[in-house]
């Protein structure tokens, strides 16, 4: 079924990223208005194909339609796994867009800042609907290098430095991808995902030691751009040094798109589910979920903080990607692959919000108070109630404490590990969210509830950054329905059946 309605997901940013600078030139409020209208129909277009969802659709671009079941161009697809990632980008993108129009009026040179803010948004849009694998690392390069400007934004030393660092080891990342791709092109003679997933279940090709080095080459270059950990150098430098709502979308948004949903469209629906490639990725998860809150319990840096608890949510998603796969590897137990799949869907949404929200409190804290050092913070909740309150309910839905949302992920993800026989991960991710909850308890009492500052003036916060917080701390709440069967049959069900349907 063609839907030309996937096209202007890709097309608008990009259009809006072009016209910003010329029309700012005669017009200085364009910018805003641009920003605002085109985030606004984005997200609207998301929200409606996930609520009135068609059934799998294709666009291609040029009229390139196969011939004779052969793929000739560029196809868009919208599946329910593609139609999920565009709603968790662009909801997070139009409450980070809002929030940016009173506080990048810190920095210079706006303009720019939207410009690339939108290319950013093209390119996570272009990832999650293109169905071949060469535009897919395309998109990935266009996200990529407008996250890079935007992380140096504000061209001071400390992020110039951080931008460098990423540029380089997302560089290597890139050179990863790329060389994978070149060889599954050299194997299977199309770049076409779902060709190629027909060619090597077909068994067309013969050497499995060639897809397994190709596959280990892809998951390098996808475990640099998601930070797990031994990989992960350059994103607490990288989001903390960024604009608060480039930190937002970096960690809501670029690291599970460039990372955790390329692992999940790759080694889910182009590749066969295997014993060993499950096993790498649910240990990955496992020692990125841990070895992050550890980071992060020592880390007094508010926006470090929240860096390293991106490492360790993030593995909670891997961990349970992988025991899903590994399940499906073995043969048994449906039901555990499904719940597995659900709860890591549930996590990266739920991630997205109250990580996004915890930034952007983070960004009001330090906009009135020019300052992230905890330790020199103390009884903000009497000068700044809306954030306090948008950053309790962020910092207690990322620990999982009912009845926001974070407990309900988590919950399926530790309940499908037991039930798949995994019991030192489900220990694992239970005492993963102790220590998490004990490190946002330090974040409230030393910024919140401590001893109240003396002798400086704090700057009032912007109604729309506070617009923004509270809107994001009410879906903390509002998403935990997605544990109801008939919410998640509309929202979760869609992207899950993906993934589960690619491997019968």
């Amino acid at each position: 079924m063609e839907n030309p309605v996937l096209i202007f997901f890709i097309f608008l940013p990009f259009l809006a990223a072009f016209i910003i600078p010329l029309l700012n030139l005669f017009w200085d409020q364009a910018k805003t208005i641009v920003l605002l209208l085109v985030s606004l129909v984005l997200f609207l277009l998301s929200a409606i194909i996930v609520i009135n969802p068609p059934q799998i659709t294709m666009y291609a671009p040029g009229g390139w339609y196969p011939v004779d079941n052969i793929p000739l161009g560029i196809h868009l697809v919208g599946d329910g796994l593609s139609r999920f990632m565009l709603l968790i980008i662009n909801t997070l993108a139009f409450f980070c867009a809002i929030y940016a129009i009173p506080y990048i009026k810190l920095f210079t040179g706006q303009k720019y800042f939207y410009t690339l803010f939108f290319l950013q948004l093209a390119g996570l849009n272009g990832v999650v609907l293109t169905g071949d694998m060469f535009n897919l690392f395309v998109f990935m390069e266009v996200a990529a290098k407008a996250s890079y400007a935007l992380v140096a934004f504000g061209v001071k030393k400390t992020e110039i430095e951080a931008s460098f660092k990423y540029q380089v080891i997302g560089g290597l990342a890139s050179l990863f991808m790329l060389f994978g791709i070149a060889m599954l092109y050299w194997m299977t003679s199309t770049l076409n995902m779902a060709d190629i997933s027909v060619v090597l279940k077909n068994n067309h090709v013969d050497n499995t030691s060639l897809i397994r080095f190709a596959q280990l080459f892809l998951l390098a270059g996808v475990a640099i751009k998601s930070a797990m950990i031994p990989f992960h150098a350059w994103l607490p430098d990288a989001h903390s040094s960024a604009p608060s709502p480039v930190s937002a979308m970096l960690s809501g948004v670029v690291i599970k798109v460039l990372g955790v949903y390329v692992i999940l469209r790759l080694f889910i629906n182009v590749f066969e589910p295997c014993g060993f490639m499950s096993m790498v990725i649910a240990v990955l998860g496992g020692i990125s979920m841990t070895a992050g809150v550890i980071l992060a319990i020592g880390a007094w840096d508010l926006k470090r903080l929240l860096a390293y608890h991106s490492i360790s949510q993030m593995g909670y998603v891997l961990m349970g990607t992988g025991i899903g796969m590994g399940v499906i590897a073995s043969g048994e137990n449906p039901e555990v692959v499904a719940l597995t799949f659900t709860g890591a869907m549930f996590h990266m949404i739920n991630h997205s919000v109250f990580k996004g929200l915890l930034f952007l409190t983070a960004g009001s804290i330090e906009y009135s108070t020019g300052n992230l050092d905890l330790r020199r913070m103390g009884g903000l909740a009497q000068y700044m109630p809306l954030t306090m309150i948008a950053s309790f309910a962020a910092s207690m839905a990322i620990a999982g404490i009912p009845p926001f949302n974070g407990f309900f992920s988590k919950f399926t993800i530790i309940v499908a590990a037991i039930q798949g026989g995994y019991y030192f991960r489900a220990a694992l991710g239970m005492l993963v969210g102790i220590i998490t909850l004990a490190s946002f308890v330090k974040f409230q009492r030393y910024a919140f509830f401590g001893k109240p500052l003396t002798g400086i003036t704090l700057k009032q916060t912007p109604v729309l950054m506070n617009v923004s917080m509270i809107a994001l701390a009410v879906l903390c709440l509002l998403m935990s329905l997605f544990i109801f069967p008939e919410v998640r049959a509309v929202f979760l069900d869609p992207a899950v059946n993906i993934l589960i349907e690619s491997t019968d």
